[in-house]
């Protein structure tokens, strides 16, 4: 390695780093209040929030984990998701929002209490805080593979190796700088620091991605070499999977249903489970819908969301192809094929990427991983001092009271993630086949189902609902996920040391892609059982 190139690479990488904290501070500067601190006084312009939700969606782990799901699956079926988003997007702008602006909430768990009573808040609430700061802490992971590895080139001059034998403590040193570094601009900018440097890097982001592509063709000969080695972008199997291949013959319809609701990326799931899952990310998810509600408006805020979801099209795109040119790169550089799916990329970006280049495309790395740590803790950090600190702890407090708690909260949040990002790291070393988007999604499908069943109870009906029947309808939900995930046959073959259950042939196991559906229409038909009291309808109504 040249010495002089990798002092280049190094330089950019500090740069990034330094002028996106000023950045962050400096655009969030005069928080005088919980309203400027969590919603930017409402005063930001609708392409601002249209760059963070863009931001938003595309993680480290889309980063990291959308070439590994090109690279396993030989070609672009994951994109077919981006369909269901549109949708699941334009349905969120219709229905949900202008709930939010007419009651002019802090939080959407702030809508379930006018809705229906602080029962029903404070659950989906809570649920909201265990999920985010798990599936968070899961994303805050993937940065940590290429930082440690980046560290051995830049400091030590090692050679590029991703081992399966690695120790977890220099991923949990990496997690744990990014992590500092990430939190003093939260912290003290809040969630206009957060939209300001989203908006700085997703374009970086998005660029990295771009500038991969080129790169990749030129190592691999063009597109002659690609067809060689991915045959299957020959066919639609390289690009569409429609649910219905490799039946066998005098198949039953519950075995096509069966099918479909095992297989993760088909047409099925594009279109009707990833439609749900996205109703419920942008419509009841706080870290997602916190960004919309800085607008000025509904119809500003609905812009920005619809606006965001047709360039995700193009995004989840490039970086599925990059996986794809990948498995033609390795085909041709077998020596350099990482143990872990997981390090495809990021092996290629120190190994291969030319000097510079390869700074910027590793500063879009850790862009993507700040982007997705800032504002989970600013909606975190929110949250809980609006609907449990504030509720119950601080009321009366002025508003320097309520901005130092959302700091205070912010930090601890951080060191939540952390903790979890670690944990993460210690699993992925003792099993590499680990791959971040099941896990990522997953985590959040378990949650944000049952949250959006609860949500559209009381977005689509007036009189259906109650605060002790949506914890009956929650916890249904929860356990619906629960048993058709099959992870509570894996709890008990787990605690029993032995296989002692196992899952029935005839039986769907839902694949990670559906489970949002599943939890939401059984906490809807559950919750919808419950008549809402008249009295809270009145007040509802009188709101």
């Amino acid at each position: 390695m040249n010495p002089t190139a990798l002092a280049i690479d190094s330089c950019i990488i500090v740069v990034y780093f330094v002028g996106i904290t000023l950045i962050g501070i400096y655009e969030g500067r005069r928080e005088r209040s919980l309203l400027d601190y969590a919603l930017g006084g409402r005063r930001i312009p609708w392409w601002a929030v249209m760059a963070s939700i863009i931001a938003a969606e595309v993680s480290a782990a889309t980063f990291i984990g959308a070439p590994a799901e090109g690279y396993s699956q030989k070609g672009l079926a994951y994109v077919q998701l981006v369909l269901g988003l549109i949708i699941g997007r334009v349905l969120v702008g219709h229905i949900f929002l202008r709930p939010y602006y007419v009651y002019r909430v802090y939080t959407v768990y702030d809508f379930l209490a006018i809705r229906f009573g602080p029962l029903s808040k404070n659950y989906i609430s809570a649920l909201f805080l265990f999920m985010r700061v798990l599936a968070s802490g899961v994303r805050l992971y993937v940065p940590s593979l290429v930082m440690v590895l980046a560290w051995r080139l830049f400091w030590h001059r090692e050679a590029v190796q991703f081992e399966v034998q690695d120790s977890w403590v220099p991923y949990a040193w990496a997690i744990g700088a990014l992590t500092f570094i990430t939190c003093i601009y939260t912290t003290l900018g809040g969630i206009k620091a957060v939209i300001w440097t989203d908006l700085i890097q997703a374009t970086l982001m998005f660029s990295s991605a771009l500038v991969a592509i080129g790169t990749l063709f030129y190592h691999i000969g063009g597109i002659g070499p690609l067809l060689e080695h991915v045959p299957t972008m020959k066919t639609t199997a390289g690009y569409f999977r429609t649910g219905f291949e490799n039946l066998p013959e005098g198949f039953l319809p519950w075995v096509v249903f069966k099918k479909i609701l095992e297989d993760p990326y088909t047409l099925f799931a594009a279109v009707i489970a990833t439609t749900f899952t996205n109703m419920a990310a942008f419509g009841t998810d706080q870290d997602m819908v916190q960004r919309m509600l800085t607008a000025e408006d509904y119809k500003r805020s609905r812009r920005s969301l619809i606006s965001a979801a047709l360039m995700d099209v193009p995004i989840a795109t490039a970086f599925t192809f990059i996986g794809v040119l990948l498995i033609a790169f390795y085909a041709q550089h077998p020596e350099l094929k990482p143990e872990k799916i997981n390090d495809i990329f990021g092996q290629y970006i120190l190994s291969v990427m030319p000097p510079v280049v390869r700074g910027f495309v590793l500063a879009g790395v850790f862009a993507t991983a700040m982007r997705s740590l800032s504002p989970a803790q600013n909606a975190l950090a929110t949250t809980a001092t609006n609907d449990w600190y504030l509720a119950y702890f601080g009321k009366g407090k002025g508003d320097a009271h309520q901005v130092a708690a959302a700091r205070i909260f912010t930090a601890l949040f951080a060191v939540l993630m952390v903790l979890i990002a670690v944990a993460f790291a210690y699993a992925n070393v003792k099993n590499p086949r680990l791959t971040i988007i099941p896990i990522a999604l997953g985590v959040a499908g378990y949650i944000l189902g049952p949250m959006l069943g609860v949500f559209l109870l009381g977005m689509l009906t007036k009189r259906r609902g109650s605060d002790a029947g949506n914890v009956i309808a929650v916890t249904c939900g929860l356990l619906a996920i629960f048993l058709f995930s099959g992870l509570a046959m894996e709890a008990v073959n787990w605690l029993a040391g032995a296989p002692v259950l196992s899952w029935p042939a005839w039986l769907p196991r839902v694949a990670f892609t559906w489970y949002v559906m599943v939890g939401g229409l059984v906490t809807f038909v559950v919750g919808a059982l419950f008549p809402t009291p008249a009295h809270v309808v009145e007040s509802a109504e009188r709101r």
